[in-house]
């Protein structure tokens, strides 16, 4: 019986960059489990699995607008130095929760200025093109979607 809109589906993954780098990895752990169709994954990934057969596998690339999407310059922006704490340590890479409009948002230092810091609000892998190979484990009990 294939996966289709409402299941409850658990998943072993491996997800690579282009370069074959490994991003992620259900390897070790339980099955990654979610409902079809209810957005709780990415695009691309959710569409891989519809009509899959428990114990089957795909490789599958996804293209940017399925995936992440591209990265946003309005999503990179410059902070004035003294908006932050005098005493609160800044390094290169670190990630920051932000109180945005919408919600927290996580965003990471990209720079270092003398009279700013520049933070990046992208999705790590927006941008990219995602590569997975997926192994449907199991398809449990139907959900009614609203």
């Amino acid at each position: 019986m294939p996966a289709i809109e409402g299941d409850l589906v658990r998943v072993h993954y491996q997800g690579t960059l282009a370069d074959g780098t490994v991003f992620d990895s259900s390897e070790g752990r339980e099955p990654l489990e979610f409902t079809l169709g209810k957005g709780m994954v990415i695009p691309g990934f959710e569409s891989a699995i519809m009509g899959m057969e428990v114990g089957s596998s795909v490789v599958r690339t996804i293209p940017v607008d399925e995936a992440y999407g591209p990265i946003r310059e309005e999503m990179v922006i410059n902070i004035p130095k003294d908006q932050f704490p005098a005493d609160m340590p800044l390094e290169l890479g670190q990630e920051l929760q932000l109180q945005g409009p919408d919600g927290v948002l996580v965003a990471q230092i990209v720079g270092l200025e003398e009279d700013g810091i520049m933070l990046d609000a992208n999705h790590p892998l927006a941008g990219e093109d995602l590569t997975f190979s997926i192994t449907l484990e199991s398809i449990g009990s139907k959900l009614i979607l609203p």
